[in-house]
């Protein structure tokens, strides 16, 4: 039989029950992560832009049959945000990120580019349609911007325009189809 001080016998009965103590907290832990918490963007308004979800291929309107960009909307955070993650076929790549902000009643979205550009423009889904706009700083005359996504026959339309009035007029619209049929989620 092997001989083993008081002090060892203390510091191994000590280790012992300090890992026993966890096995409830960790118990406790598994069974929190588990169960599916109320999502705090469940209200309607946030999902207002859900029409634009999906995995697409993306055309200028004036060149209906060249594909300009690949873009996947997802959900991220609990479903609180949309991502779209943007490939265009020049190279430009870019990603943006809304949300619904129930404290000022709008919508936010961030555009972040790989060629150092942030877009942030802010609006509501109105007539059908989320509208947002904002400053373009990284323009020469910081026009405004204003984008303007639409449910139209199944399919979603993205217009985008520009103001060096500060939105008494609008010109040069870019517009971009994202047709429901060449949408995997759609297939």
């Amino acid at each position: 039989m092997v001989k083993t001080s008081p002090l060892l016998r203390s510091a191994a009965l000590c280790f012992v029950l300090f890992f026993a103590s966890l096995i409830p907290t960790a118990r406790s832990l598994a069974s929190a992560t588990t169960a599916a918490p109320a999502s705090a963007c469940a209200a309607p308004e946030y999902h207002q832009f859900d029409f634009w979800l999906g995995d697409w291929d993306a055309y200028d309107v004036g060149t209906p049959d060249k594909i300009v960009a690949r873009n996947k909307v997802d959900r991220l955070l609990d479903g609180c945000v949309l991502r779209e993650d943007y490939h265009g076929t020049n190279g430009g790549a870019g990603q943006s990120f809304s949300i619904y902000d129930a404290t000022r009643k709008a919508w936010h979205q961030s555009w972040v580019t790989n060629r150092g550009k942030l877009l942030i423009i802010e609006g509501k889904f109105e007539d059908g349609g989320m509208i947002l706009a904002g400053t373009d700083y990284s323009a020469p005359g910081q026009p405004t911007i204003r984008g303007i996504w639409k449910l139209e026959d199944g399919d979603v339309r993205e217009t985008a325009t520009t103001s060096s009035d500060g939105g008494a007029t609008w010109e040069a619209p870019i517009r971009f189809d994202f047709p429901t049929a060449q949408s995997p989620n759609q297939r």
